[in-house]
């Protein structure tokens, strides 16, 4: 069996932040802008307080076969959590997208690369 990469997405936003908090996350926003998001294994967090207090996580997981994207997805779910339950950020309305990128559509250069070689 071969192994699957699943791109995970956990959105919600921050709630209840106090002056501190906000302060401090307006202090590193710029190494979470949205401009250099990725997904890693450990979570990229993303996020503009300027405009509203709406952030995502971007996680890479894998797992072997189709269903591992359920687990997957619980996993990053709670790492996200973890994360911003260590250091004292309320959120809420957590939402979570994940996507198979073995199943993904190839778009129109990637088929033609792909016949190409």
């Amino acid at each position: 069996m071969s192994e699957r990469t699943f791109r995970v997405m956990i959105r919600g936003a921050f709630d209840g932040l106090n002056e501190a908090q906000r302060a401090e996350l307006l202090a590193e926003a710029a190494q979470h802008d949205v401009l250099f998001a990725s997904f890693t294994r450990e979570g990229h967090l993303t996020y503009d307080l300027t405009a509203r207090a709406d952030f995502t996580f971007r996680f890479l997981e894998s797992g072997e076969a189709e269903q591992d994207i359920v687990p997957a997805t619980a996993r990053a779910e709670a790492a996200a959590m973890t994360w911003l339950e260590e250091r004292g950020y309320g959120y809420k309305n957590l939402r979570s997208q994940a996507e198979d990128m073995s199943m993904a559509a190839l778009s129109k250069r990637q088929k033609r690369a792909r016949t190409t070689t």
